[in-house]
């Protein structure tokens, strides 16, 4: 599995490998101990599975809070996404930052997104499918969201934020600027 660090500390993208024949591909997807032996050490304890029937469909920018944060590696198991983490631990050098990648079922990359992060996606085609790992259950008192287009952040999700998507979670959604962050940046040593 290939491990690339992202300008964010703690995101990463994995691109597992790919064995091809004439039938098709096989992917090993998830491998703890390949994760832990390149430093990585995530429990996860639930998997996700989103459906986004169109183009243009936002689900974001959401987080769970202490004591339920969650960790997730996010994959798009069918069609392409624009997959998004921002930083928000309190006290980082990169707080209200991001960083977006394109997921698809083409080229089979994931993102690997640690707890103290904002995490959304925007759908760039029909009949997206999205399949997500998280590191502790989910805990409807710990869950909120920030608004996707909030202009403090800024984020580039290539296309007209008034044409999105959203559900009434997202589209009530807090503004970045009255946010105010459970979580806090541990510097490295």
């Amino acid at each position: 599995m290939q491990i690339e660090p992202t300008a964010l500390d703690g995101v990463l993208i994995l691109t597992p490998r790919r064995f091809g024949d004439a039938r098709g591909w096989f992917s090993e997807v998830w491998n703890a101990r390949a994760l832990a032996d390149a430093g990585v050490a995530t429990d996860f304890v639930q998997d996700n599975h989103s459906y986004s029937r169109d183009a243009g469909t936002v689900r974001g920018l959401h987080y769970q809070s202490p004591p339920h944060a969650q960790a997730k590696l996010v994959r798009c198991g069918r069609g392409r996404i624009f997959d998004v983490a921002v930083d928000i631990r309190a006290g980082s050098p990169a707080y209200g930052k991001w960083i977006g990648v394109e997921l698809s079922a083409e080229n089979g990359r994931q993102l690997l997104i640690p707890a103290g992060f904002l995490h959304g996606f925007v759908t760039r085609e029909p009949d997206c499918e999205v399949l997500y790992k998280c590191s502790d259950f989910y805990a409807p008192d710990c869950d909120g969201a920030v608004r996707f287009d909030d202009p403090a952040i800024g984020i580039d999700w290539g296309m007209d934020p008034e044409t999105a998507i959203l559900s009434d979670k997202d589209r009530d959604a807090a503004p970045f600027d009255s946010f105010r962050s459970p979580f806090t940046h541990e510097a490295q040593p």
